[in-house]
């Protein structure tokens, strides 16, 4: 209860209401209402099924004006799927910001493998999972869906910067955070690995449409051991043995990409001292709610 009480005294400091929480299986409309829009309770953090598949979860967070016309921010947790603790800790700068907030819970068993967007015989397309996720609160808030602002941390960064290669066309900027493995620019590598297409049907890497999304790379300057973390021959050969070397490493190879396509580079890169590889370190330590918001919405969050 004590975080309940932490985080209500700070929503009240900011001047708008408490976090509150609903119900697994709290239902606002039903498919077939015609006047879905705006049916959301605001300022208030809620835990939700989507309505076609009821083994889908998320939280989602209306600023108190309300969605309508909004831009929506996503936040994917990590491995330990933490994404209460995404929404809760993220909610005050969404309010600020005046966005959705949504963090959709990819469950284990369902979604084994989400943070390579899905692999046969491991459970679920979180790729699909998320599109899902995004259309029904748009049909619920009015909120913009056209494009999303993608954040995600460690498992979740995995999922972030992965999910904007493969559809750049729906993300508008992205955040990644401490990720323990990536993607690398290379068609000549299979699939996580590199972009040749491999076991991730109807997805093509186009460098010259990823390579323009907006991305800001975040890395605690202390996330140096190897601890749950991907380790073999091939990876580290080709981004190095740390997520902080990693994310550098893979920095380096998407500019030096966009630089040979003539593309302007996209990607900004920030290693934080002291941080080690602990979201809630990074939230109460490294401001990283800042850093994610000014990187995603550099105007204000204006609509």
């Amino acid at each position: 209860m004590f975080w309940k009480i932490s985080i209500r005294l700070a929503c009240c400091a900011l001047g708008f209401a408490p976090v509150t929480w609903a119900a697994a299986n709290s239902t606002v409309s039903s498919p077939a209402d015609t006047a879905a829009v705006a049916t959301l309770p605001v300022g208030q953090v809620l835990l939700r099924s989507v309505r076609a598949d009821s083994g889908q979860h998320y939280y989602v967070y209306v600023p108190r004006h309300g969605g309508q016309g909004a831009r929506i921010f996503v936040a994917v947790h990590g491995t330990s799927r933490n994404a209460e603790e995404h929404a809760r800790l993220l909610s005050p700068y969404a309010e600020t910001s005046g966005v959705v907030l949504l963090a959709p819970f990819f469950p284990a068993g369902d979604f084994d493998d989400f943070q390579r967007l899905g692999r046969a015989k491991h459970g679920r397309r979180s790729d699909d999972g998320l599109e899902s996720i995004v259309e029904e609160v748009a049909s619920l808030t009015g909120a913009a869906a056209t494009k999303i602002y993608l954040f995600g941390f460690s498992g979740g960064a995995q999922f972030a910067h992965r999910y904007t290669m493969a559809h750049p066309e729906r993300v508008a900027r992205a955040a990644v955070t401490s990720a323990g493995w990536y993607t690398f620019p290379d068609p000549g590598t299979d699939y996580p690995y590199g972009t040749r297409p491999k076991g991730l049907s109807g997805v093509t890497f186009d460098p010259s449409r990823f390579l323009q999304v907006p991305i800001a790379v975040f890395v605690g300057e202390a996330d140096t051991t190897s601890r749950n973390m991907r380790r073999n021959a091939q990876v580290d050969r080709q981004q190095g043995v740390t997520r902080l070397d990693r994310a550098r490493n893979w920095t380096v190879a998407m500019r030096n990409t966009a630089n040979a396509l003539h593309i302007e580079p996209q990607i900004t890169f920030e290693h934080v001292p002291g941080i080690a590889h602990s979201f809630r370190q990074f939230m109460e330590d490294g401001q990283l709610g800042d850093r994610v918001f000014k990187a995603l919405f550099q105007d204000g969050g204006k609509r």
